[in-house]
């Protein structure tokens, strides 16, 4: 039974050593302790060193965001895939999105459709996230800050399409980077005009008039669109 209880404890310690950040390893403050915290800045680091690695060999890039949860017969696929391709075709640009189904998979499959560069950020969760066939080029996460950080890097134009709490995490995020000025204007685009303009109406009723938590000026800081020759011209215009 000891030696049964000794090599259950060895696969154990392999096992942790292999999958450092596993969600029953979550710790409290009180049992945080310097092996457990080196364990999660290794995977830390180990994230970033990849993500950019991949990154400065793709200078160019478009980001998109959006659902996992919309099909290939939807309406907002369909005009992802299209713009994706789009883009590609008129600025050789590569396409990165967090490597999922959804509006992942129709950017990507645009992206493949063109023979660009196809780029996936892909992570770990317990559904939903199986990287979709038309990724080229990935870096696999466990962090959801880190995944973030990779695909906000650098781009030249940021684009949301319709989509759940991730994609308004993500489209915040990169508002108010652009808002403390911690980013370039880089163009931040909504596409789904039926989708966005509630919320539209929300940040301007009341955001701007009613609390005065941001400036009237903030609400320029986005542009809602469902015309992808409109997205493909903003695109282009920004120089970096």
């Amino acid at each position: 039974m000891t030696k049964l209880k000794n090599k259950l404890k060895k696969l154990l310690r392999h096992d942790s050593a292999l999958h450092p950040v596993r969600k029953e390893e979550r710790l409290h403050v009180a049992d945080i302790s310097n092996r457990a915290t080196h364990q999660r800045m290794r995977q830390i680091n180990k994230e970033f060193k990849q993500a950019f690695k991949l990154l400065r060999n793709h200078k160019n890039t478009v980001t998109f965001f959006g659902s996992a949860r919309l099909d290939p017969d939807n309406l907002y696929y369909k005009q992802a895939r299209d713009l994706a391709d789009l883009i590609v075709r008129e600025t050789g640009a590569s396409v990165i999105t967090g490597g999922g189904p959804g509006i992942m998979e129709a950017a990507n499959r645009g992206a493949a459709d063109e023979h660009g560069n196809s780029i996936g950020m892909t992570i770990q969760l317990p559904m939903e996230q199986v990287t979709n066939e038309y990724v080229n080029r990935s870096v696999d996460f466990y962090y959801f800050f880190s995944r973030k950080v990779a695909l906000s890097f650098a781009a030249r134009a940021y684009i949301y399409f319709p989509g759940g709490f991730g994609t308004l995490d993500e489209f915040f995020e990169i508002l108010t980077l652009k808002q403390t000025e911690r980013i370039k204007p880089v163009p931040i685009i909504l596409v789904g005009s039926d989708f966005w303009k509630p919320l539209d109406s929300y940040i301007k009723n009341e955001l701007v008039k009613t609390y005065k938590t941001i400036d009237s000026e903030d609400v320029n800081l986005y542009t809602i669109t469902d015309d992808n020759e409109a997205v493909l011209r903003l695109v282009k215009a920004y120089k970096g």
